[in-house]
């Protein structure tokens, strides 16, 4: 049985892509600082627990992710896809933008999947695995006041070319960027409530809605799937054609 690592699995995509995980044959360690979120989920997800780890990690420690590693290791004995999840953003404008702030999402959105890879990747090369960065379509594009947020998904870009080339072929790279995926009512209990969707929202779309987490979970199967082996180094955007719509006011 094959075993995956997602970070930032206590909600949102990771939440989903868990559920996927799962329902696809893969045992699945959670890499998670929530305590609400990982209380949440051990209930949700208690008829499957011999398949899932949970661990409590900060993925901007390089101390926190040695340990994480040791123990998924220790628990399931390999790893074969590693999905580099978690994410913060904080809106701010510049002048109210702290360097501590911005170092927080950088630590979080960029440096912790650089961690991850770094200390998993002797263990994906055993098996061939495969690693995907989840990026952001705010890459490309931006709403004002998401400085850190927009500079750290670019940086998951490179970063994953550069991991494409050096870690190969034992490994594959590749990215997944999303659009707008609504994820408000796969928050934890505290913070889930479900937005008011517009038709002018779907709209904005050429496919003709909002993206949902599922969107993102089936392309991550896809994409860390063996027979899907000649994919390396790629960005692959899901946003339902937004980002190719032009728009005029």
């Amino acid at each position: 049985m094959k075993t995956a690592i997602i970070t930032g699995g206590g909600q949102g995509i990771g939440r989903v892509t868990t559920q996927y995980l799962l329902t696809h044959g893969y045992r699945v360690a959670i890499w998670e600082t929530d305590t609400d979120a990982i209380a949440e989920l051990r209930e949700a997800f208690k008829a499957s627990t011999a398949q899932i780890l949970f661990v409590s990690c900060d993925v901007s420690s390089e101390m926190n992710v040695r340990k994480a590693t040791e123990q998924t290791i220790s628990h399931f004995g390999q790893i074969d896809a590693l999905i580099n999840n978690a994410g913060i953003m904080i809106e701010k404008s510049i002048d109210k933008l702290t360097l501590d702030e911005w170092n927080r999402v950088i630590g979080t959105n960029l440096t912790g999947a650089f961690l991850c890879a770094k200390h998993l990747a002797p263990h994906l090369a055993g098996q061939q695995g495969s690693i995907i960065n989840i990026g952001s379509t705010r890459a490309f594009q931006s709403e004002p006041d998401t400085f850190a947020y927009s500079a750290s998904k670019g940086g998951l870009l490179a970063l994953t070319h550069s991991l494409a080339v050096s870690l190969g072929p034992d490994i594959r790279v590749n990215c997944i960027s999303p659009g707008w995926i609504d994820v408000s009512a796969l928050r934890k209990k505290a913070k889930a409530k479900s937005d008011e969707l517009r038709p002018e929202d779907h709209a904005q779309h050429p496919v003709g809605r909002v993206g949902q987490a599922d969107d993102i979970a089936r392309m991550i199967l896809f994409l860390i799937a063996p027979e899907n082996g000649f994919i390396t180094g790629q960005n692959f955007t899901v946003d339902g054609g937004m980002t190719r719509k032009m728009i005029y006011v």
